[in-house]
Protein backbone atom coordinates (compact mmCIF):
# COMPACT_ATOMS: atom_id res chain seq x y z
CA UNK A 1 0.00 0.00 0.00
CA UNK A 2 1.38 3.26 -0.90
CA UNK A 3 1.25 6.39 1.24
CA UNK A 4 -0.85 8.85 0.41
CA UNK A 5 0.48 12.52 -0.53
CA UNK A 6 -0.26 14.10 3.13
CA UNK A 7 1.56 11.61 4.59
CA UNK A 8 4.54 11.42 2.27
CA UNK A 9 4.60 15.61 2.95
CA UNK A 10 4.84 14.83 6.46
CA UNK A 11 7.48 12.92 5.99
CA UNK A 12 9.64 15.11 4.37
CA UNK A 13 9.14 17.84 6.49
CA UNK A 14 10.45 15.15 9.89
CA UNK A 15 13.81 15.04 7.88
CA UNK A 16 15.93 17.85 9.40
CA UNK A 17 17.36 19.82 12.12
CA UNK A 18 14.89 22.62 13.17
CA UNK A 19 17.86 25.48 14.40
CA UNK A 20 15.52 28.44 15.22
CA UNK A 21 16.21 27.20 19.24
CA UNK A 22 20.04 27.49 18.35
CA UNK A 23 20.13 30.82 16.74
CA UNK A 24 17.67 32.27 19.76
CA UNK A 25 20.44 30.96 22.07
CA UNK A 26 23.38 33.11 20.14
CA UNK A 27 21.55 36.10 19.75
CA UNK A 28 20.99 35.78 23.31
CA UNK A 29 24.14 35.40 23.67
CA UNK A 30 24.99 38.48 22.01
CA UNK A 31 22.97 40.96 23.27
CA UNK A 32 24.32 39.89 26.56
CA UNK A 33 27.92 39.95 25.74
CA UNK A 34 27.28 43.59 24.62
CA UNK A 35 25.12 45.36 27.19
CA UNK A 36 28.20 43.73 29.72
CA UNK A 37 31.18 44.90 27.92
CA UNK A 38 32.61 48.28 29.38
CA UNK A 39 33.85 50.88 26.96
CA UNK A 40 36.99 52.65 28.02
CA UNK A 41 36.64 56.64 26.30
CA UNK A 42 39.37 57.81 25.04
CA UNK A 43 40.83 61.20 24.68
CA UNK A 44 42.10 60.58 20.91
CA UNK A 45 45.17 61.88 21.08
CA UNK A 46 48.53 60.82 22.14
CA UNK A 47 50.26 62.68 24.61
CA UNK A 48 53.82 61.99 26.09
CA UNK A 49 53.13 61.17 29.90
CA UNK A 50 55.42 62.86 32.88
CA UNK A 51 56.27 60.22 35.06
CA UNK A 52 55.71 59.77 38.87
CA UNK A 53 56.97 57.80 41.74
CA UNK A 54 53.77 57.74 43.15
CA UNK A 55 50.64 56.73 41.38
CA UNK A 56 47.19 55.01 41.64
CA UNK A 57 44.90 52.83 39.48
CA UNK A 58 41.66 54.54 38.56
CA UNK A 59 38.16 52.79 37.83
CA UNK A 60 36.74 52.57 34.34
CA UNK A 61 34.33 55.70 34.73
CA UNK A 62 36.57 58.47 34.36
CA UNK A 63 36.52 61.52 32.50
CA UNK A 64 39.48 61.90 30.25
CA UNK A 65 40.86 65.25 29.14
CA UNK A 66 44.17 65.60 27.14
CA UNK A 67 46.23 68.31 26.57
CA UNK A 68 48.79 67.61 23.63
CA UNK A 69 51.98 69.78 23.29
CA UNK A 70 50.99 72.36 20.83
CA UNK A 71 48.53 73.86 23.89
CA UNK A 72 45.65 71.78 22.39
CA UNK A 73 42.33 70.62 24.91
CA UNK A 74 40.99 67.71 23.35
CA UNK A 75 37.59 65.37 24.85
CA UNK A 76 36.65 62.48 22.93
CA UNK A 77 38.72 63.52 19.60
CA UNK A 78 37.08 66.72 19.82
CA UNK A 79 39.43 70.12 20.56
CA UNK A 80 37.47 71.46 23.55
CA UNK A 81 39.78 73.82 24.17
CA UNK A 82 40.60 75.03 27.69
CA UNK A 83 37.15 77.32 28.20
CA UNK A 84 35.08 74.81 26.78
CA UNK A 85 36.39 72.02 29.59
CA UNK A 86 33.49 73.69 32.26
CA UNK A 87 30.66 72.74 29.41
CA UNK A 88 31.50 69.71 29.28
CA UNK A 89 32.47 67.95 33.14
CA UNK A 90 29.56 69.93 33.34
CA UNK A 91 27.25 67.73 31.14
CA UNK A 92 29.27 64.22 31.87
CA UNK A 93 28.27 65.13 36.01
CA UNK A 94 24.63 65.64 34.83
CA UNK A 95 24.61 61.57 34.84
CA UNK A 96 27.12 60.40 37.51
CA UNK A 97 28.09 63.36 39.87
CA UNK A 98 31.33 61.49 41.75
CA UNK A 99 32.58 60.58 38.14
CA UNK A 100 36.90 61.84 38.93
CA UNK A 101 38.06 63.68 36.14
CA UNK A 102 41.65 62.70 34.62
CA UNK A 103 43.62 65.35 32.88
CA UNK A 104 46.11 63.71 30.41
CA UNK A 105 49.23 66.73 29.75
CA UNK A 106 51.97 66.13 27.66
CA UNK A 107 55.35 66.97 29.16
CA UNK A 108 55.71 69.91 27.23
CA UNK A 109 52.68 71.79 28.63
CA UNK A 110 52.31 74.85 30.56
CA UNK A 111 51.44 74.78 34.01
CA UNK A 112 49.52 77.80 33.66
CA UNK A 113 47.48 75.76 30.88
CA UNK A 114 47.14 72.92 32.89
CA UNK A 115 46.18 74.54 35.79
CA UNK A 116 43.35 76.52 33.83
CA UNK A 117 41.95 73.11 32.65
CA UNK A 118 42.22 72.07 36.42
CA UNK A 119 40.33 75.44 37.81
CA UNK A 120 37.36 75.03 35.01
CA UNK A 121 37.36 71.24 35.88
CA UNK A 122 36.54 72.01 39.35
CA UNK A 123 34.48 74.82 38.57
CA UNK A 124 31.99 71.75 36.46
CA UNK A 125 31.53 70.74 39.86
CA UNK A 126 34.01 67.67 39.60
CA UNK A 127 34.82 66.41 42.95
CA UNK A 128 38.31 64.66 42.20
CA UNK A 129 40.73 66.23 39.20
CA UNK A 130 43.90 63.93 38.75
CA UNK A 131 46.87 64.11 36.51
CA UNK A 132 47.77 60.98 34.68
CA UNK A 133 51.36 59.94 34.53
CA UNK A 134 53.69 56.84 34.33
CA UNK A 135 55.81 55.21 36.05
Amino acid sequence: MRPSLQQRVEQENDKGIDLSPLLDVVFIMLIFFIVTTVFVNETGVEVDKPQAVTTTQLERTVIMIAITAAGEVVYDGANIGAVGVRATVAQLLRTQPDRPVVVQADEEVPTGLLVQVIDEAKLAGAIAVNIATTY
